[in-house]
């Protein structure tokens, strides 16, 4: 299952067979199911249910977790899933985040021995969906500044308040909401029927139009005291979980790089102009070579980075380098294909406007440029500028 890039650049022997394994299986994945609808499924602006369940039966959702029903992969492993999905539309990486590196991550890391045993196991077998309610309208840079609450009542919580920009909450079955409490901030499982709550997918988008992100209303939603996550405390619960996300990211934008560029060898030995392909010219190769090098250097920085999480050695402030370099040079690689494939880059006949316009989106969740900048320059200088 080689593609003109794996023999232009092999990591394969960086990989162990296991590893390979896993990547294979989800690269034939998105070239057999993904790949043949996702054009009309972005135009229709409509996500492919049925893909939940055939994901949870491939193994990849909260593969990275070593809970009852999840497969317990390696971090390199869970990056080339990542990776292979995003390949084919970043909306499919991203609904694999949203249930795995934060929902699912939530309630492994946090949650009680009950609240694991009820939900993860179904969560792993796409039967039950969740999502991660921490962003409000108000912008998701500066979460300490919360507006939803959740008050006692009795032996019960009530949470209210409004959360924008929920990746799959209108399908969820459960939503890690993120709250403001007397002893700080707070996490909880709500089921998605409970009421009070209602989840509105934003409509309008013109990225990431294969997935589902929503507006969510607690209007008093009355929860029991044992629907609180024990093991979340402060921010550094949520932060957590994002940096989960983070990893993914770092991988998965790499993907919709390759696929990108590509298209773009393709094109350019098959185009021709002036009585020759228009890949024989210096400039297309200049750009080509370009392309391939930034994609290059960023596979070799994803490995590096899962080689560090898998010895448990990776830190926040290294996620935001992976974070910040994968999807800036992602886009760079996007959009120089674009000019390789002229007036036809701009149609549905080839993915690489649907890739730019997703990884707008990519670019800004999970932190934004500017906020993975001023990570590091705080790591560098000592100091914080983000205010």
């Amino acid at each position: 299952m080689t593609t003109t890039l794996d023999e232009a650049f092999s990591i394969d022997h960086l990989l162990s067979a296991e590893e390979r394994s896993w990547r294979d299986r989800a690269r034939a994945f998105a070239n057999d199911r993904i790949r043949p609808v996702i054009e009309q499924d972005f135009e229709d602006k409509h996500f492919r249910s049925e893909f939940v369940a055939e994901l949870g039966a491939l193994g990849v959702l909260g593969m990275h977790l070593k809970d009852d029903g999840c497969a317990g992969a390696g971090a390199v492993s869970y990056g080339l899933v990542c990776h292979e999905l995003e390949a084919a539309d970043s909306g499919w990486r991203t609904f694999v985040s949203v249930q795995g590196s934060l929902a699912m991550s939530a309630i492994s890391k946090f949650g009680s021995d009950e609240q694991k045993a009820d939900w993860l196991p179904r969560m792993a077998r796409g039967e039950a969906i969740g999502c991660f309610a921490l962003t409000e309208p108000d912008g998701g840079s500066d979460p300490a500044a919360m507006r939803t609450r959740a008050r006692r009542d009795g032996d019960d919580w009530v949470i209210s308040g409004a959360k924008r920009w929920i990746g799959l909450a209108a399908l969820a079955d459960v939503a890690v909401v993120w709250a403001a409490t007397e002893d700080g901030v707070r996490g909880f499982l709500v089921p998605t029927g409970t009421p009070g709550f209602a989840a509105t997918a934003i409509d309008g988008k013109l990225s990431m139009r294969a997935s589902v992100q929503c507006d969510i209303v607690l209007d008093e939603v009355r929860v029991p005291g044992d629907a609180m996550l024990p093991g979340a405390r402060g921010l550094s619960g949520p932060f957590s979980c994002l940096n989960e996300a983070r990893y993914g990211i770092v991988w998965g934008a790499m993907g919709a790089a390759r696929d990108c560029l590509e298209v773009s060898i393709g094109r350019a030995t098959s185009r021709e102009v002036f009585g020759r392909p228009i890949g024989a010219t210096q400039l297309i190769q200049e750009k080509l070579a370009n392309m391939l090098v930034e994609y290059e250097k960023g596979m070799l920085l994803a490995l590096h980075l899962g080689r560090l999480k898998e010895a448990g050695l990776l830190t926040p402030t290294q996620i935001s380098v992976g974070k910040l370099n994968s999807v800036r040079e992602a886009l760079a690689i996007a959009r120089e294909a674009r000019t390789i494939l002229g007036g036809d880059g701009i149609t549905n006949a080839f993915p690489v406007m649907r890739h730019m316009a997703n990884l707008e989106s990519v670019r800004t969740y999970e932190g934004t440029d500017e906020i993975h900048t001023l990570v590091l320059g705080r790591a560098l200088t000592g100091l914080a500028a983000f205010a």
